[in-house]
């Protein structure tokens, strides 16, 4: 048997990114996806197609995740086709980058919508679903612990989802559901092509990438695979913790390797 055989998972935002490939590990595997999408159909199709090519069954769903009438929407969809749900990953995110001072009220609604109560909103009605266990991953970024140019309205909800994760982890343990959290570094994405690329003023990814200790950056592959791990039977033992995915991002700080010279070393 594949690990996720007889499994059933919703992703949001899963027509591309991270999403995409996470749903494509997890119908290799065997699990059923539903595919989150908000605006691209196509996309969405395309992402359904490969998963049933791999053998595995999939829909799309088109939800606006910022939306509490979406929300229930998708999720009684869930249950109409399913009847059941195993695993529960909120992957959609979007934000305003902007300085604090900037920022206007509808950038910190919309923030707060899209990626703290569309996670809060969707694990109460993921568990409901969940009547033989079940697991509850969610996506950070390494903003909820570190601060950077123009990052403040998205990192700070990072950080409450991985408050939410804690929380969510102790109530829901009876219930035989784990809740984690992964935050990722720096991932060769749209969405981090699109805050390097467009946001004005910003330093080049090129002056990034040294200071990174593995020197790259992560693929949707190696989250995806992480998020996995967090969805099978292995890491049963595991609930309320938020793992790095950001080849050693996190745990640098200045002076940076990068900016030094040979030979570093006193005699």
């Amino acid at each position: 048997m594949r690990r996720f055989d007889g499994k059933i998972s919703l992703i949001t935002g899963s027509s591309r990114g991270i999403g995409r490939a996470l749903a494509l590990t997890l119908a290799r595997e065997g699990a059923a996806v539903v595919v989150n999408y908000q605006r691209n159909a196509e996309m969405a199709a395309a992402t359904v197609r490969e998963i049933e090519a791999l053998g595995s069954r999939a829909i799309a769903v088109q939800a606006n995740m910022e939306s509490t009438e979406d929300i229930d929407r998708l999720f009684e969809r869930v249950e109409g086709e399913f009847g059941k749900l195993d695993h529960f990953v909120s992957n959609a995110a979007a934000s305003s980058f902007k300085k604090i001072a900037d920022l206007k009220a509808h950038n910190l609604d919309r923030s707060f919508y899209l990626n703290v109560r569309a996670f809060v909103l969707g694990a109460q009605r993921a568990v409901k679903l969940m009547r033989d266990g079940g697991r509850i991953a969610v996506l950070s970024s390494y903003g909820s612990s570190r601060a950077y140019p123009t990052y403040a309205n998205l990192g700070s909800n990072k950080a409450a989802i991985e408050a939410w994760v804690r929380y969510m982890a102790v109530e829901f343990a009876p219930k035989g559901i784990n809740v984690n959290a992964v935050n990722g570094g720096l991932i060769d994405t749209e969405s981090c092509a699109y805050f390097y690329e467009n946001v004005p003023g910003m330093a080049p990814m090129a002056s990034v990438l040294p200071k990174i200790p593995k020197g790259r950056m992560g693929t949707t592959q190696e989250v995806a695979d992480t998020i996995a791990f967090l969805l099978a039977p292995e890491s049963e033992y595991i609930t309320g913790q938020t793992i790095c995915v950001d080849g050693g991002l996190s745990v640098i700080a200045p002076p940076f390797y990068s900016e030094t010279t040979p030979p570093l070393s006193l005699s």
